[in-house]
Formats: C-alpha cells, sequence, structure tokens
C-alpha cells in the first residue's frame, strides 16, 4: 500500500487552517498552523484555548457539552473548520447529496419549526441550556463551543447544515442507550494514513479515489447500520440540568422499537414479523438519479429519512421530499377497522360488521366500535413529539341525501382541531398546571393526557350517535386516521396567523355502507383483516382498556375461529392474569404450551402465574428459557432478577439487573431492586448510588394534582385520559341553504 505524500498530509493541513480562518477571522491563528512543524493536535490546542476564554461551564469544567450526553474522544473542543462540509462530499456523492438536502438532517437546526422553540429555550433558560438539544440538531456547534452566551464563531456556515455527512460518518463509538446524543465524536476526517489514523479535514479527492479503501475506513463502522446508531439521538430525557426539577422521560422510539415483533429481541408481541431496523425503514436502497460513487449496482441507502414530517419540505418547497413523506404515510402503516356496533345500549355488540346478520331502525341509538391497529410501524404512533405533532381519528356519517348525521374529528374554519376529537397526543402541563403549547419541554412537569398506539397493537375508538326518524337509507360509516405535523396552535406559534394551510395526510381509513332495515352478512372484504385477527385486534384493544371480562370474551371467539393459534390461548390466559384470575390463566397458559412447547411468550406468562402461585421454582426455570431465548429482553431479565430476589439469591438477581442495564440504563425497576440488593450486600455506595437515581427517575407522587386539575377544568378532554371513554356525536347543524336550519 503506498504511504501518503508529505504534500497530502501539508495540504490537509493547510485546508483544515483555512477553515479555521473562514470561522475564526484571525489571520495569527492561519499563520500558526501552516508554518514548518505544526500538527493537527497543536490546532487543537491553540483552538480549545481561545473557545475556553468565553466559554460558560454552566455544567461544570469537567462536562462542556451537558446537558447534551454528546461528547468528544479527548473530552475537548472540535474547531468546526475540521468537519469536511456536505457540499465537499456531495462532490463524489451527488445522489446522496441530492437527497440528505432534503432531509431533516440536514435542515434539523435552520428549520423555522425548530429555531422558534429553541429560541424560546435560550430567551428562559440561556444558550447553555439548549446543549441540551443541539448534541442532535446542530453537533458541530455544539462540539466547537458555539452553544454559549459568547461565543468566538462568527461566521456560522455550520448551521444550514445540521446534520451533516462528516457528523454521523465521523462518530466513534457509542455510549449506553441513554440518548440525547449519547455518541462519542472522532476526528472528522474522509481518509486514514497508512497507520489508520484519521487526517482530519478535507483532502483531494484524488487521493480520496486512490485509496478508497482508508476512506471507508475513516467513515464507515459497523454499528453505522444498527438501531443503537439511531437510538443516540432517537431517544431522549428532560434532565434535572435542563428543567431545575427531575429526570423526565421524553421519548423512546428505540425502547419501543425494542419493545416491537420487528426487533426480535422481546417474547411478548402479540403478532410474529420479520426482522426489521430502523434503516430497514426509513433507508432502504433506492435507485440513483445522479452520479455517485456510494452506488451499488445504481441504488444506495436511501438519505432522506422518511419519516413523519411534511411540515419542513412543504416550508422549504422539496416536492420531492414532500410526496415521499405522504406516500410513507400512506403505506399501509395502520388497519382501520369498522368493527362492531351496539344497538340501544344492548348487552351484547353485533361483531363483526360485515360477518353477522342485524338490523337497524330509525331513531335507533348506535355505538360504532373502531379498531385502529399499528400494523406496520416499529414504534408508536405517533413517536417524539406528540405534544405538538398531531394524529387524530375523524369520524362521519351520512345518509343517502348526503345529510351528516353525526361527525367527529373535523377540522374548524381557522385550522384548529375540534376539540372533542379522538386524538393521539400529550398535552405537556407546567408546574402550576398550564398547557403548554410550544414545546416547553423544559416546563413540563406532569401530562393531563397521553394517547397513542404501541407497535403491533390496536386501540379502541367508540362514537354514539341517533339515527334521524327522517333519514334516508343507506347510511355510509366513515373513519379515518389523519396526520398533520404540526398542530395549528403551533403552526401560528412559529409562522404567525396568517400561513398557508400545511398538509393533511389521510393515513389510512374504512367505509361501510348499512341499511335502515335488514343488513345481511355477506363475504369478507378484502381490505379487513380475516375475523379471527379482528377479534383478535378488538381483545387487545380492551386489554388496553382494562376491560378484561370483555377481552376475554374476545379471544375465545379467536380459539373458536383458530383452534390451530396457540396465541388464541396464550392471550386468554394473559387477560385471565391481568384480571388476577390465575387458576384460569394457568389452565389455558398450560393449553398453549401443550400445543407450542417452547413458546417463549406463553413461558414468560407461565412463570409470572407461577411466581403468583408461589411456584418460584418453575417460575425460575421457565424464566430462564426466556433469557436463553431472548438474551436482549428487558421484561425477561427483570422478572427473572426479581424471582431470584424473592428467594434471596442476591448474587443472581444482580446479574440479571445489570445485564438489564446494559439493555435499557434508565430502567427504574432495576435501580429500585439493586438499591435494596446492594443494602443487603452491605455495599453501600452502590445502594446509594442506585437509590438515588431511582429517586430522581420515579414518578413525582405529587404531579398528578396538576394534572387532575386541568382535566376538571377542561371537561372536553377529560374523557382522552382514561382507558375506556366514549365519543357522543350530537346532531350536526347543517348551514342554511343546504337544506338544514339554524
Amino acid at each position: 500500500m503506498l504511504l501518503l505524500s508529505r504534500k497530502f498530509v501539508r495540504s490537509s493541513f493547510v485546508r483544515v487552517a483555512a477553515c479555521l480562518v473562514a470561522f475564526a477571522g484571525t489571520a495569527g491563528l492561519f499563520l500558526r498552523t501552516t508554518h514548518a512543524g505544526t500538527t493537527a493536535e497543536s490546532v487543537s490546542r491553540d483552538y480549545n484555548a481561545r473557545v475556553e476564554k468565553t466559554y460558560n461551564y454552566r455544567y461544570g469544567k469537567d462536562k462542556p457539552f451537558l446537558p447534551s450526553m454528546a461528547t468528544t474522544e479527548d473530552g475537548q473542543f472540535i474547531q468546526p473548520g475540521a468537519f469536511p462540509t456536505a457540499a465537499y462530499c456531495g462532490h463524489c456523492h451527488q445522489e446522496t447529496y441530492h437527497q440528505w438536502r432534503q432531509s431533516l438532517h440536514s435542515n434539523s437546526f435552520r428549520e423555522p419549526f425548530y429555531m422558534k422553540n429553541v429560541q424560546l429555550l435560550d430567551d428562559q433558560q440561556g444558550v447553555s441550556a439548549s446543549r441540551h438539544c443541539e448534541g442532535c440538531h446542530n453537533p458541530v456547534s455544539l462540539l466547537s463551543g458555539n452553544i454559549t452566551e459568547k461565543p468566538t464563531t462568527a461566521k456560522r456556515p455550520f448551521d444550514n447544515d445540521g446534520v451533516t455527512c462528516s457528523v454521523c460518518h465521523s462518530i466513534a463509538k457509542l455510549q449506553p442507550t441513554y440518548g440525547l446524543g449519547a455518541y462519542v465524536m472522532g476526528t472528522p476526517s474522509a481518509i486514514v494514513d497508512e497507520n489508520g489514523k484519521p487526517i482530519p479535514g478535507e483532502v483531494p479527492y484524488k487521493e480520496i479515489l486512490d485509496h478508497t479503501d482508508r476512506h471507508v475506513a475513516a467513515v464507515m463502522k459497523d454499528f453505522y447500520k444498527s438501531p443503537e446508531f439511531c437510538s443516540t439521538c432517537h431517544k431522549a430525557n428532560l434532565p434535572d440540568t435542563l428543567n431545575n426539577y427531575k429526570w423526565l422521560r421524553a421519548i423512546g422510539l428505540y425502547d419501543e422499537w425494542q419493545a416491537s415483533s420487528y426487533s426480535h429481541r422481546s417474547p411478548l408481541p402479540f403478532y410474529t414479523k420479520d426482522y426489521s431496523t430502523c434503516q430497514t425503514c426509513h433507508m432502504p436502497r433506492e435507485t440513483i438519479t445522479r452520479s455517485d460513487y456510494g452506488a451499488k449496482e445504481k441504488t444506495i441507502a436511501s438519505h432522506r429519512w422518511v419519516a413523519g414530517n411534511t411540515a419542513v419540505p412543504f416550508y422549504y418547497g422539496y416536492e420531492e421530499q414532500l410526496q415521499k413523506t405522504i406516500s410513507f404515510l400512506r403505506a399501509q402503516k395502520l388497519n382501520v377497522d369498522l368493527f362492531a356496533i351496539r344497538i340501544n345500549n344492548a348487552p351484547q355488540y353485533v361483531a363483526p360488521l360485515g360477518s353477522v346478520n342485524y338490523e337497524l331502525k330509525p331513531e335507533d341509538t348506535v355505538e360504532t366500535v373502531v379498531v385502529i391497529q399499528n400494523k406496520w410501524i416499529g414504534h408508536t404512533l405517533i413517536p417524539e413529539q406528540r405534544d405538538m405533532y398531531e394524529a387524530w381519528t375523524q369520524f362521519e356519517v351520512k345518509d343517502a341525501s348526503g345529510k351528516i348525521i353525526a361527525e367527529s374529528g373535523e377540522l374548524e374554519p381557522d385550522g384548529q382541531l375540534d376539540p372533542g376529537a379522538h386524538s393521539f397526543i400529550t398535552r405537556m402541563l407546567d408546574a402550576k398546571g398550564n398547557l403548554l403549547v410550544k414545546h416547553e419541554v423544559w416546563q413540563r412537569h406532569t401530562i393531563a393526557t397521553d394517547t397513542t398506539i404501541r407497535p403491533g397493537r390496536s386501540t379502541i375508538v367508540r362514537y354514539r350517535f341517533k339515527i334521524p326518524a327522517d333519514a334516508k337509507t343507506p347510511l355510509t360509516i366513515t373513519a379515518k386516521v389523519n396526520y398533520r405535523h404540526f398542530n395549528e396552535t403551533y403552526t401560528k406559534f412559529t409562522l404567525g396567523a396568517k400561513h398557508a394551510r400545511y398538509p393533511v395526510v389521510e393515513m389510512a381509513s374504512r367505509t361501510r355502507t348499512v341499511n335502515i332495515g335488514s343488513n345481511d352478512a355477506g363475504a369478507p372484504d378484502k381490505v379487513d383483516n380475516p375475523d379471527w385477527m379482528r377479534w383478535n385486534n378488538f381483545g387487545i384493544g380492551l386489554l388496553d382498556e382494562l376491560q378484561y371480562g370483555p377481552a376475554v370474551d374476545a379471544f375465545a371467539h379467536v380459539a373458536k375461529l383458530r383452534p390451530d393459534y396457540p396465541d388464541a390461548y396464550t392471550n386468554l390466559g394473559l387477560a385471565y392474569y391481568q384480571w388476577e384470575k390465575y387458576p384460569q390463566a394457568d389452565e389455558y397458559l398450560k393449553k398453549a404450551l401443550a400445543m407450542a412447547p417452547e413458546n417463549a411468550r406463553a413461558l414468560y406468562y407461565q412463570a409470572l402465574v407461577d411466581r403468583n402461585e408461589g411456584n418460584l421454582a418453575d417460575a425460575i426455570k421457565n424464566l430462564a428459557v426466556v433469557v436463553d431465548k431472548y438474551p436482549q429482553s428487558p421484561d425477561a431479565h427483570r422478572e427473572l432478577g426479581f424471582s431470584y430476589y424473592q428467594l434471596h439469591k442476591y448474587d443472581l438477581a444482580e446479574t440479571q439487573y445489570l445485564a438489564l442495564q446494559q439493555i435499557d440504563p434508565d430502567d427504574l425497576g432495576a435501580h429500585y431492586n439493586l438499591a435494596i440488593i446492594y443494602r443487603r450486600l452491605k455495599m453501600k455506595d452502590k445502594a446509594a448510588m442506585e437509590a438515588a437515581k431511582f429517586a430522581d427517575e420515579k414518578d413525582d407522587p405529587m404531579a398528578n394534582t396538576a394534572s387532575l386539575e386541568f382535566l376538571r377544568s377542561h371537561p372536553e378532554l377529560s374523557g382522552e385520559s382514561v382507558p375506556w371513554h366514549l365519543h357522543d356525536t350530537d346532531p350536526v347543524k347543517q348551514p342554511l341553504g343546504k337544506g338544514g336550519s339554524q
């Protein structure tokens, strides 16, 4: 292998120095970096010495980047000119650059929806507090020491590039999965020397093309393809260094993915799916339309990271990104099922619709049951910031004349959502119980409502309406799930009252036509799941509503339709277990295990039943099998650890809880039980450390007071705070001139 020339090495340092001049505007610094004997280390020392003179070490001299978890290999600042620009990378990777430029990564700092919020944080908490955000939104600015009240860098071109190529491709290693920028930044470089040492800054393209192996060594690492890589920023918390209160969980997409069937790391999902990671969904192979040296068979891994944000591409006019985002949201991520009705509050549902006979009459009161399944998303709906993103169900009933009989979830003329809509959002409150509508996470103390659908699970939305005496048959019933980025209040906060109407995307919908009169069962509709799955999804939703008796009935229908399906009996066992009817749970779990003896999901719940009945030996035996099959399952380690703890086998319990903390370092149960275990083992320092973490991360028992007061004052929202609730749809007043009266 050829050695790199002195001319090449010198040119690399000159490029770094030139960039430093652009950023620092200091001729003296340029001269020091170009005379004989200059090294990258001396450039770094000079830069750090200059930054330290004005940098606000608010959280300690040894913690310059807090509240972000991001850091550098030596804990020092990295001069911004050391990061090769995206335009530099785009010279050889034109397709990648084109996609990246329209992505959320490239616009992560400059776009107005973020800038408006972070400016509010700066104003209220000080610029240094926004390091909490910038480890993921503007890493170059954070790691170069520019997130401070008196930054030394005058020109900031890196603000326009956000998460640029050399940010992701210079990360040297990952920290435990705390999120909040839990990465270690290495030396930004496009190539390594013959000894594998990164050469900082931009180098001549010819050198890269002559030594592509060294280029790959500099910019690619195996963990870049792992979900843990994404977890560095797609998991976050609100530490006391930000809110002056206590640790609060903010977002947890990585944890949600781990608990999903896509990860193959948990035995507990209701359905099985092919293995899939963040990259599978958000970085699929795309055919190139521009030159790109990284292409394989004319495709590259997409650098659009298409997900749910329609607002940023709409704002910048990135039509290609916008249409791909809309298509992604509409790609059968959800299943909407008009599953059942209840007529005049009868004791039984008519279900599943389409497969049974029933009759409707004028003036009947009809409760419609809509089951929404999170079918193809590896995390919750909505993930991340549910306080300003907005998804909701829209429900409408029309008669044959087009008259609207009932509706819920419509948008008002001013763009606001119907306050009575069933929405998948979080309502955050401050310490005084005030609703936070500008994403002021640093003021959050509690939440009033938090509605979502976990991956692979279902939720039930109920609507009640009355059939008018003069309604024309047939009736058309439609349920939709809509999504928009952002809600109207936040959009007005960002852009002002006069702004363009931002896109609303219909993610999924289902329409049924029903007769006022007799309705006969028909052939299954291809748009619906098979009947056994429809019952199963209904049962899953009932479990999450704590409706255990109806859940048992739903899963019994599954077992009747699919007697060969072991999970039908596991689900019956689970429903009885949560209902605390352990003998019945034991009966059905044993039936599931008779059909599938190695079924880890059934073994897990059987172990919990055994433990509740005092049979710890069998519980430990079964949980050990589950841990062996799913070594990255937090639930399996947690329950096995607790079982050992109950037998006073503290060393074995400690092993399980430490394994759990390797998977989720913030697991509350691990902190609590390790604190007790270490006290009993006379390990006082470790006990105190775990106890302190538990005290900081556990829920504040007084916080719910503000939530209850808020809900008392907002009865239109109180239903969203409880698992089971009903949306009453009042008769719609028809506008004058359209067959109605006022």
